[in-house]
């Protein structure tokens, strides 16, 4: 009662140290979580022409996708794939809202009646075989039910099957307009048909050494910004690090295979009066004990064939009698001692087969047709076959069975007891090698060659794998801490640290935003957040804990997005502008020139080509040069052209014949294959050109 009388006194000064502190929290709270407007990006991971896109709505869906795929597929390929559909769909939507397309919920139906996911599956068809509808809605009322987590997944299902019809419906209107003429078949006949041959001379670009040709920094800077669509960039870096493998020295390697060495024999230890013997690997009578105390793997007692022994030691394994051990050898990356327990004279076969089957036999091809009497009648002519000498059975094989080793001549390789059906097992386990019968099982009726037969063996490997020691962990965050430190603290450049410390140098050029993996340390996702930090400068040093060691990192260049400078535009615009001023520098040489003369002044031929058409602008010797054939198709017969700056080098041509392509009755064919080509390209040059002109603010380098 006291402390309640206490408490009720200081009331007052409870709910002011009460408020303050909730003040205090919710002041916090504002300037330091990114759920209030004062965050870097609130809760967006992107913006589409002014549409958010929600951070929660898309975890949603990367976490579903992850789900979905395999154990193999990193986080951001994940999020990549979601978000080319997120943008897809968004960019899509907004042009499908505009237009108020709509879908109803029976044209939904039409769509699910098209998957063969649906109407293929049992549980949703009738008793004639086909899908039913109302068998499919208790489906999914029972999953609402029941199965809420399953619903949801299905209510994503349904949502993107009403998006892909919202984007056919969509994609059919824009289709609708891609009809082309007559007219225009006319044409595509006539580019792809109408012929020229013509006389040329080329004089190649390459004949002008490019140390001949001067560039100034002001040429590139006026041709790139000529050609700002061309050379515009993301945010990128450069980045180099020295890598610190984290792997066993040749000392850890040695003690590794000491270690093993001291377990094949026996350990005598004498204390006071007594003196004890542990049995070693040869000795022991418990293998599996002794392996489960002293190996990285336990004792496999399945018995093995040549084949599945390590490739390099097979034949010597093989080989060793009972109670024998070989080793201690290298398999990889481990050290092991093998012991051979046991040994199974013609423990496995190899056998070859020609199967004949009929109507209504286990996994029979449906478009076999003959009865079980047929079959067996077939498969005994064929044995009488197989008998015969000098007769390949592999071509009879590949001939006359059904079986799907037909191709490999009915050879099914060695295997093991029990793996074959009982029937088909004891035939090939009990006859001779060579020998050749015939045994029906449930599959039909099986011409059966005996090839080869092999011992099985049970070994027992004592194994430890090859790992680095603590010594050599430690020693290697030694050697990573001090490298950072003294790059960090040193005026010598880093490259020339890592030289004189004797470390290898890695770069890494053009580093995108939302990268993940680099070459030499694979998926280092924090790695490249660092690179891309506003916080980051050119020139700073980090190091980072990676999978398998450490690696010290430098930023050695920086990309901002938008116009490339001279520098970063250089290597593609000086080829370009080189073959501009070459292409000036021969015209201006060679203006005037008969095609006699431009060969005689350049050291060149003249040369024919023939049958050159619009279609297939390619010119045999010279390569692609549409504006070379183009022009040759503006002349008339016996015309000659100008200088033409071609993709090689400098052409002049004369057209020496020109034949038109006979008139047809009809280019409905042409006209419709024009159609059917533009309209294909539609769902893919439409959204291209709409992603182009959007205006997309993608912060998923923010959250990722």
């Amino acid at each position: 009662m006291a402390i309640l009388e206490n408490i009720r006194k200081r009331t007052t000064v409870l709910i002011l140290i009460i408020g303050m502190a909730l003040f205090a929290f919710v002041i916090s709270g504002i300037f330091t979580s990114n759920d209030f407007s004062g965050g870097k990006v609130g809760s967006a991971i992107a913006e589409i022409n002014g549409d958010e896109i929600s951070i929660d709505e898309f975890r949603r869906k990367v976490e579903r996708a992850s789900r979905r795929s395999g154990p193999t597929t990193s986080s951001m390929q994940l999020v990549n794939s979601v978000w080319s559909q997120v943008e897809r769909n968004t960019i899509l939507g907004q042009q499908i809202e505009n237009l108020g397309i709509e879908i109803e919920q029976d044209q939904i139906i039409n769509v699910i009646k098209s998957s063969p996911g649906f109407t293929q599956n049992p549980q949703f068809l009738d008793e004639s075989g086909l899908f039913d509808e109302n068998k499919f809605i208790d489906f999914l009322n029972e999953l609402r039910i029941n199965a809420p987590a399953q619903y949801q997944d299905w209510l994503q299902d349904e949502e993107a099957i009403i998006q892909s019809a919202k984007e056919q419906a969509y994609y059919n209107l824009i289709k609708a307009g891609t009809s082309a003429t007559l007219k225009e078949g006319e044409l595509d006949y006539k580019l792809a048909n109408d012929k020229v041959d013509i006389r040329y001379v080329r004089i190649p670009y390459t004949n002008i050494p490019d140390s001949t040709i001067i560039i100034s920094k002001k040429e590139i800077a006026d041709y790139i910004s000529n050609h700002e669509d061309e050379y515009t960039q993301e945010r990128a870096r450069d980045i180099q690090f020295v890598y610190f493998e984290e792997k066993p020295s040749l000392q850890d390697e040695a003690a590794i295979k000491e270690a093993v060495t001291a377990l094949i024999e026996d350990t005598v230890t004498e204390a006071k009066d007594t003196t004890y013997v542990e049995a070693g690997f040869r000795n022991t009578t418990d293998v599996a004990a002794f392996l489960d105390r002293n190996s990285d793997t336990k004792f496999d007692t399945i018995y093995k064939a040549h084949k599945d022994l390590p490739t390099a030691f097979a034949d010597t394994l093989v080989a060793l009698q009972p109670g024998e051990l070989f080793g201690p050898y290298r398999d990889g990356e481990a050290f092991k001692v093998s012991k051979m327990i046991k040994r199974k004279a013609n423990g496995s076969v190899k056998a070859s087969h020609i199967l004949i089957t009929y109507e209504g036999a286990e996994r029979a091809n449906p478009a076999i047709k003959r009865t079980k009497e047929e079959a067996e009648a077939k498969a005994n002519e064929i044995l009488i076959e197989a008998k015969k000498s000098g007769i390949v059975f592999a071509e009879l094989a590949r001939d006359n069975s059904d079986g799907p080793s037909a191709p490999q001549g009915g050879d099914l390789g060695f295997f093991q007891e029990g793996v074959m059906t009982p029937k088909f097992n004891d035939f090939a386990f009990g006859n001779r090698i060579g020998f050749v019968g015939l045994v029906e099982t449930e599959f039909g009726f099986h011409i059966v060659k005996v090839d080869e037969k092999r011992d099985i063996v049970q070994i027992a490997d004592l194994t430890r794998s090859i790992e680095p020691s603590e010594e050599t962990i430690n020693t290697l965050f030694t050697d990573a801490t001090k490298f950072e430190m003294a790059s960090t603290s040193s005026e010598q450049p880093f490259t020339e640290l890592a030289k004189e410390y004797e470390y290898v140098m890695r770069p890494v050029n053009r580093l995108k935003e939302l990268d993940e993996n680099l070459p030499g340390l694979g998926t280092q996702r924090a790695l490249v957040q660092w690179a891309f930090n506003d916080d980051t400068e050119l020139g700073d040093i980090k190091r980072f804990g990676i999978n398998n060691g450490y690696a010290v990192v430098q930023v050695t260049a920086k990309y901002n997005e938008g116009l490339m400078d001279v520098e970063d535009a250089s290597a593609t615009v000086l080829a370009k502008i080189r073959k501009s001023k070459k292409a000036a520098k021969i015209k201006a040489e060679n203006t005037g020139k008969s095609l006699e003369d431009l060969a005689s002044t350049n050291n060149t031929n003249i040369s024919t080509a023939t049958a050159l058409t619009v279609k297939t602008p390619t010119i045999p010797g010279a390569g692609r040069e549409p504006l070379v054939i183009g022009t040759a198709f503006s002349l008339a017969q016996g015309g000659a052209s100008g200088l033409i700056e071609g993709e090689t080098g400098i052409f002049k041509l004369e057209v020496t014949k020109k034949e038109e392509a006979p008139e047809l009755e009809n280019y409905s064919t042409y006209a419709t294959s024009l159609q059917t080509a533009n309209a294909a390209r539609v769902s893919s040059e439409v959204f291209n050109a709409l992603k182009e002109k959007a205006e997309i603010k993608d912060n998923r380098s923010v959250f990722y």
